[in-house]
């Protein structure tokens, strides 16, 4: 990017943060209801402590922060830069208030943009566009958070009418035929990606079928009605185990009442469409359904390959692939190498992107990680073979 161009990508990117949290009450910026979510207020604040702390305080001379608290409060995982808050005490940090991080936003955003205006550094330019890549997927956890903390709100609140998420439908049918043969994985070119999606190097994959589609909600309640949750045979041991010491029977956010599915949504609480996609899906599913079907998920070649012919971005697909490092990657010195590498153990995959990606944030060589059982997410299933 050029100065200009990253210029107005800072602005652009910072303001729809702020725009997400817009429908928001003053409450719903802290709650903390489980481990794995964070109040929106800390991602407001760790956002912008990201350009503070690796763009500020290393091009400005003599910059003062803005609150020397602030870098224990709002350090997610970096242990190079020092002391951090554990990650459960983010819903207890009800000081600084919202209003306060707000605050700080405005104060470190008149900086960039006053840096910005002078900013010629290439490598300075690069620890800027990171920045803003790092706060998109912030964006997307936003909307993911919140839908978590309002969700398990007893009384279903809307977040946003009209904003439903959930509600789209497929836009193809059939199966994608891709022939076997080395194929080129990896990304290159000159624009942005992440570390893990480096280096760029050959596979070779036996020929297979891809569908066009995702599994939609009418065809998970298949699953269902055929007992799927209650045969320990489809099942990975450890997804067995989770579905039956956590008491899982349907997909996050359902609900069965009066004979009928119901789910939550960032509209509010509403009846199924069976024909869109089935979301908030763990690996542990995903797998469980695929082996139901006499199929399988594809593994993360397989989906670069075929994404490049088939359409995608309503849901992140899990694949069956293990979240490890490409041939020729090394984490780069300091804080920076921590973003990626150090979290190459026990996750899975997931490609593509979702409805709550952010705009301009999704790319085929994308690599999404999350544990097996997790499903807060925008997550789904297609299906190989």
């Amino acid at each position: 990017m050029t100065t200009t161009e990253i210029g107005q990508a800072y602005s652009r990117v910072r303001t729809y943060s702020e725009q997400i949290c817009e429908p928001l009450e003053t409450e719903d910026y802290v709650p903390q209801p489980v481990a794995f979510v964070s109040p929106p207020k800390w991602h407001l604040a760790h956002s912008t402590w990201f350009f503070e702390t690796f763009i500020l305080k290393n091009l400005v001379p003599n910059y003062k922060v803005y609150d020397p608290d602030f870098n224990y409060l709002f350090n997610s995982y970096y242990n190079n830069i020092g002391e951090r808050t554990i990650r459960t005490d983010r819903g207890n940090v009800t000081r600084p208030t919202t209003r306060n991080v707000y605050a700080y936003r405005k104060y470190v955003d008149a900086q960039m943009l006053e840096l910005l205006d002078e900013l010629a550094d290439p490598a300075a330019l690069a620890m800027v566009e990171l920045g803003l890549h790092h706060e998109q997927q912030h964006q997307e956890l936003l909307v993911t958070d919140i839908k978590y903390i309002l969700g398990h709100n007893p009384l279903f609140p809307v977040y946003r009418p009209g904003c439903n998420l959930v509600d789209g439908t497929n836009p193809a049918t059939g199966w994608e035929q891709i022939p076997e043969g080395v194929y080129e994985i990896g990304h290159e070119g000159p624009g942005f990606c992440f570390d893990n999606e480096l280096g760029r190097h050959k596979v070779y994959l036996h020929s297979f079928e891809i569908s066009r589609a995702l599994v939609t909600n009418a065809e998970y309640i298949d699953f269902i009605n055929a007992g799927g949750y209650r045969d320990f045979n489809l099942w990975m041991d450890e997804g067995w185990s989770w579905v039956t010491h956590s008491n899982i029977a349907a997909p996050m956010y359902w609900y069965r009442q009066d004979g009928e599915w119901y789910y939550y949504t960032l509209d509010g609480f509403k009846k199924i469409n069976p024909e869109a996609p089935v979301a908030h899906i763990s690996f542990y599913e995903a797998s469980a359904y695929a082996q139901w079907k006499g199929m399988r998920l594809p593994t993360e070649f397989e989906w670069e390959i075929a994404s490049q012919t088939i359409p995608w971005g309503l849901r992140w697909e899990w694949t069956n692939s293990a979240y490890l490092p490409y041939p020729g990657f090394s984490k780069a010195p300091g804080a920076v190498g921590e973003y990626n590498g150090k979290f190459m153990i026990n996750q899975m995959v997931l490609r593509g992107a979702s409805v709550a990606t952010s705009p301009g944030h999704s790319r085929f060589t994308y690599r999404n990680f999350f544990h097996a059982h997790e499903r807060w997410q925008y997550t789904g299933i297609r299906l190989a073979r």
